[in-house]
């Protein structure tokens, strides 16, 4: 056996489904694990007749591949990586390429690639998306980097990644440095937008409308049809399906409502923050997981707090095509708020960003693939936006929507439901579309308290007032 296309270093879930997933497109791929029982359970576990190279040394590990050398780690994102990289760059000869396709923090991977650029070596950090399914199926796949290392792994990524209906494969040369990760959070954060509004539909229906489980399961099958169609709402729609084979209750029902997360919505919050973009129903999304998490104390505050708030529905249909509306506004609203990030990351990190090229990136593969980002490549295609909520497409349907996206807020404000999803897009739509805000009467007070100073509206400078002699 000659020498391997390609290594993965990290024989976890997600590295055993990508190395299975290079192998059944024809690539010999070499494999190694810092605790070899691992690869020796996935060789007697996954293997029939695919061309592997299991190697017990890291040196070995190298060796086995064909130069310039394309050592693809899945392991845990941070310090491991450090290490592992560390480690690498012992074997490892001028023009090798190691390729990061965890879950890395975009900053840690700009300094990964210069730190290694210094040392004659190539570095593609890579975004990978849709878990161990996606990953032996084909994934949604995010690289960045020296361009002219990515193209000794372009056909493989070509390869290995989903694929659209049109054929197309989802992954695309993304840009500089950290550029791939970068994106990756991004569509992180949207994901936790996405699930959030879903979650509320789900939470007005139960409570708000009083149906049953299987009603609801119903609502999310016909949404799924239409204009809402995606993966998140197809997989809740099954997941309302399932019964608990204990209790014989739905399994939704039985199911604690504490939500964790792994920290890429918190980074994708974070960085809205660092770099000034608003993206408001993204952090609440997060903090509406912390909220979950404080259980015992909701639970004692809804005995404390309790208010009778019960507002009857006369016309749960017309309830319900409501909701639909206010769900497809909110996420329009919440993508637009991940690319209005991705367009100040452009300008912050001075990455150039192709934003139809991304959405079609996620059409297939990942967690927030869905019919609406052919919606979103071709607003970009056909106008020239500051933000999506200005598209022809959108800017219509956001005003087609906009009543009773209303009606939906008025609703959850008076019932007293925790909707912050859908809440903070519409507030998040009127911020953006009013002309005159509050914040004149901010800058005064920042002038009073602080002498920060404020500007005009009727002439050009920077003025301080004196507000009290």
């Amino acid at each position: 056996m000659g020498k391997s296309t390609i290594g993965v270093y990290g024989m976890g879930v997600m590295g055993q489904s990508l190395a299975l997933n290079m192998m059944r497109h024809g690539y010999q791929v070499s494999v190694f694990n810092i605790d070899y029982d691992v690869t020796e359970t996935f060789l007697q576990t996954k293997i029939s007749d695919e061309k592997v190279v299991a190697c017990k040394e890291l040196k070995e590990f190298v060796d086995s591949l064909e130069k310039p050398r394309r050592v693809f780690l899945m392991v845990t994102a941070g310090k491991v990586t450090d290490l592992v990289i560390d480690q690498l760059k012992e074997y490892l000869e001028e023009g090798d390429i190691i390729i990061d396709g965890g879950n890395s923090y975009f900053k840690d991977t700009i300094r990964r690639f210069r730190e290694l650029r210094e040392c004659g070596l190539h570095f593609v950090g890579t975004g990978v998306s849709g878990g161990e399914r996606g990953a032996l199926e084909g994934p949604s796949m995010m690289p960045s980097g020296d361009p002219e290392a990515y193209q000794y792994v372009e056909q493989i990524f070509t390869d290995i990644s989903a694929k659209a209906k049109d054929g197309a494969p989802c992954c695309a040369y993304i840009g500089g440095d950290g550029s791939g990760h970068y994106v990756k959070m991004v569509h992180n954060g949207i994901e936790y937008a996405d699930i959030q509004i879903i979650c509320e539909a789900y939470d007005l229906m139960r409570h708000g409308a009083g149906l049953s489980v299987e009603e609801i399961q119903q609502v999310f099958e016909r949404w799924n049809k239409g204009r809402l169609k995606s993966y998140l709402i197809e997989i809740t729609g099954k997941i309302l399906k399932k019964k608990d084979d204990e209790t014989g209750k739905y399994l939704v029902d039985v199911i604690l409502d504490k939500a964790g997360q792994k920290g890429t919505g918190k980074w994708t919050s974070m960085e809205g923050l660092d770099i000034g973009a608003a993206i408001p129903t993204i952090a609440e999304s997060v903090f509406s997981r912390y909220i979950s998490a404080q259980k015992e104390e909701r639970v004692r505050a809804s005995q404390e707090l309790g208010v009778d708030l019960s507002v009857n529905i006369d016309d749960k249909e017309k309830f319900i095509d409501d909701l639909e509306a206010a769900v497809y506004a909110a996420k329009i609203c919440c993508y637009a708020q991940g690319f209005e990030l991705l367009k100040k990351a452009a300008e912050e990190y001075e990455w150039t960003l192709d934003f139809g090229q991304i959405a079609m990136i996620w059409r297939e593969g990942c967690i927030i693939r869905a019919d609406f980002l052919e919606d979103i490549k071709a607003a970009y295609d056909q106008d020239e936006v500051s933000n999506l909520m200005l598209s022809s497409k959108f800017k219509k349907e956001l005003l087609d929507a906009q009543k009773a996206w209303r009606r939906m807020v008025c609703y959850i404000v008076n019932c007293g439901i925790y909707a912050p999803a859908l809440t903070s897009t519409l507030n998040y739509f009127d911020g953006y579309r009013c002309a005159r805000t509050s914040a004149n009467l901010t800058q005064a007070q920042r002038d009073f308290f602080g002498a920060h100073t404020y500007e005009r509206v009727d002439k050009e400078g920077i003025y301080h007032t004196i507000w009290e002699e």
